[in-house]
């Protein structure tokens, strides 16, 4: 089972056998991700086709890891520089196809089965217990609070930080209103979820009633003030 199905050269019972098993496994482990990843359908069709896509390269290079392996990468870097990014789920589940790929094309189906399915497995029993979220560690957030110009902002809310905040950052301050107001933003952390209105509640006492947005907190979007 776990020995190569190829000989010196490839022939059309072994190649349509890879191909039956390399088709069937990633179904599989598309119809299993499925459950576990939010993205369009075409993402798991693609998902399943991937392992017999880099198992026919593979095959037809005469077994060259090496060569199917630049081939393969090359496509794979073109379709990404052509597509948005995907997210971490996407891009691991991608990976995983195209590892079990490379045992497909080499001959090796009873690896290539046990890489896509029993990856599939763990990440659908792990996907279900909170093993990586700590309640002892909030979630960051940002925090936006727009004040009338003629508000000095230094310290004006330090007393209210104090008391609702475990953390809080500064993150910058534009200018907004044709420049009649500030938006202040700052990362920070809720002491207790539970008093979020009561903490913008006593926000807007200080800023006049401006607009005030608590958001979660993105490294990448932090310019975006």
């Amino acid at each position: 089972m776990f020995d190569s199905i190829y000989t010196a050269s490839v022939t059309a019972s072994q190649f349509f056998l890879m191909a039956g098993v390399a088709l069937a496994a990633g179904l599989a482990f598309a119809w299993i991700l499925s459950f576990r990843i939010r993205a369009q359908g075409r993402f798991f069709l693609v998902s399943a086709l991937i392992p017999f896509v880099v198992a026919f390269v593979i095959t037809f290079v005469k077994g060259n890891i090496g060569a199917g392996v630049a081939l393969g990468g090359g496509c794979f870097g073109l379709i990404r520089f052509r597509s948005a990014q995907g997210t971490a789920d996407e891009l691991v589940a991608v990976l995983i196809a195209m590892a079990a790929g490379v045992a497909f094309g080499m001959g090796y189906l009873g690896y290539g089965v046990v890489a896509l399915l029993g990856m599939a497995a763990l990440w659908f029993l792990l996907s279900s217990v909170n093993l990586f979220q700590h309640r002892s560690m909030a979630a960051d957030q940002l925090l936006r609070i727009t004040i009338p110009e003629t508000l000095e902002y230094n310290g004006v809310f330090d007393e209210i930080f104090a008391h609702f905040l475990r953390e809080v950052e500064p993150v910058g301050v534009k200018t907004t209103g044709m420049g009649s107001m500030f938006r202040l933003s700052y990362k920070v952390q809720m002491k207790d979820a539970a008093q979020e209105k009561a903490f913008l509640d006593e926000l807007r006492t200080r800023n006049g009633n401006l607009e005030i947005s608590l958001l979660p907190f993105v490294e990448q979007g932090t310019a975006q003030l």
